[in-house]
């Protein structure tokens, strides 16, 4: 572990998104911030607590109600939101699919962006899964000013001519205290060849070891199989990246380390460090993997150590699961805990690695919560809605303006409650993205329409109804 990380450890199927392609004007600011400078607890998930109703005490989530607070409006597809514990998480940034970062602080929304890469992200037209996807801000940003982009660029050397386009993971360093910036200092840390436009996660996040983790899909397509689609183990499905760690890095979470570089032993030409508890390190893989079997893992959050990441299903089940180091999720040998596309599956890989049940799912329908692709979300710790201390909150796509929530418990999978939100203060129906702030509050990013031209999309705070 060098000095730089001891210093910042010591000191933080059809799937998504609401399509795209250029924004008509610039957002518009609604309420402002104002969020109280405190950390959360940090603590792993609770299961505890007693009590009722509309945030009075820790407990029953059956009669909670919330709403929402519009801070912001006008962005095409929010498909983000970061807020640095830097100055006291009073600035928060609006990822914008089509390529704008946005500014809001507590003066409200910027009329400018802070940062436009249109000019390095694909070309999107109505529904499109493509874009500037996620972003990270180093645990140091205020001293070191270093932010980190994921977005999908057109194809690059080294991603086939009949492939969609070339995944890019890269670094800014930056005035920390500038309003806006360019992306003239971009370093590009990490190129994948994606073959299919379909299925490319996109979230970045620090975790407390002060690593980097990626989230990268399956390649796309369906099920996990067709054009830049590998064979793997499992002959029942003719394919699965999400099941391979030798032939490419889709269908898994990868975790760097930014302050290093040269791989392993530092004589590689990587431009980042690899950890040397990475799970492949020394075996058959990449170096660089966490964990695997996942189809397109849509926004993942720490809480303390415990380490969310929602994964959209295919056509049966959604998911989210508690990731670990080495840990198999299970695509496409399973969707959710059930067999996909088969009576019967194996519960575990050949070399007798378990496939690993997700602490959460959810049909496609049925009398209870359902939807069509999970959104993941964040375990709250704030104080403004006590009723959900503790809870992780999450979504799916097509909600219908509900949001779900879920105490963690022994057994799994963990019961799901449905929250309504009953006051949306011009926030959508489709929920893309959750925030949380320094403090443990929750922030929703929605919108209303699946088109390039709408500018419907939200960033909302939620509030007590």
């Amino acid at each position: 572990m060098n000095g730089s990380r001891r210093e910042f450890l010591t000191a933080t199927g059809t799937v998504l998104l609401g399509g795209l392609a250029g924004c008509t004007g610039a957002p518009t600011s609604g309420q402002t911030g104002g969020t109280t400078a405190q950390s959360p607890d940090g603590a792993t998930t609770d299961a505890g607590g007693g009590g009722s109703g509309n945030g009075g005490e820790t407990g029953d989530l059956s009669s909670l109600e919330l709403r929402y607070e519009t801070l912001a409006s006008g962005f095409t597809s929010p498909v983000d939101v970061a807020i640095p514990d830097a100055f006291d998480g009073t600035r928060r940034f609006v990822v914008d699919q089509p390529g704008l970062l946005w500014l809001h602080d507590d003066a409200g929304l910027q009329s400018e962006p802070y940062l436009d890469i249109t000019d390095r992200v694909v070309d999107l037209a109505g529904y499109d899964e493509r874009g500037f996807l996620g972003l990270a801000f180093h645990p140091n940003f205020a001293d070191n000013g270093r932010l980190f982009l994921r977005y999908s660029a057109p194809r690059r050397g080294g991603t086939p001519s009949n492939y969609s386009h070339t995944f890019v993971l890269s670094e800014l360093t930056v005035d920390p205290e500038a309003t806006t910036i360019s992306a003239d200092s971009e370093r590009t840390l990490l190129e994948i060849p994606q073959p299919q436009a379909n299925h490319n996660a996109g979230a970045l996040a620090f975790g407390p070891d002060g690593y980097l983790y990626v989230a990268v899909g399956d390649g796309g397509a369906g099920n996990d199989e067709g054009r830049g689609h590998v064979d793997d183990w499992y002959s029942a499905v003719s394919g699965g990246n999400g099941q391979d760690v030798t032939q490419n890095l889709l269908g898994s979470i990868l975790r760097i380390d930014v302050d290093t570089d040269g791989g392993v032993s530092g004589d590689d030409d990587k431009p980042y460090g690899i950890p040397e508890d990475n799970p492949l390190v020394g075996r058959d893989g990449f170096d660089e993997q966490y964990a695997w079997g996942l189809r397109n893992p849509w926004r993942l959050s720490f809480d303390g150590e415990d380490f969310y990441v929602a994964d959209v299903g295919q056509g049966m089940w959604e998911e989210v699961n508690l990731v670990e180091n080495g840990g198999n999720y299970g695509w496409n040998v399973r969707e959710g805990a059930h067999c996909f596309r088969a009576g019967d599956c194996p519960t575990e890989t050949p070399d007798g690695d378990p496939l690993i049940d997700p602490v959460l799912e959810y049909p496609h329908s049925g009398s209870g919560p359902s939807g069509i692709a999970v959104i993941g979300g964040y375990v709250y710790r704030g104080e403004e809605i006590p009723a959900l201390s503790g809870v992780y909150v999450f979504a799916d796509w097509r909600s219908g303006g509900r949001l779900f929530a879920a105490r963690p418990q022994e057994s799994r999978p963990w019961d799901i409650v449905e929250i309504p939100i009953t006051d949306r203060d011009g926030g959508g129906e489709n929920v893309l993205a959750f925030g949380r702030d320094p403090a443990g509050e929750l922030y929703v990013c929605t919108n209303d329409s699946t088109r390039a031209s709408r500018t419907t999309g939200t960033l909302n705070r939620l509030r007590v109804a």
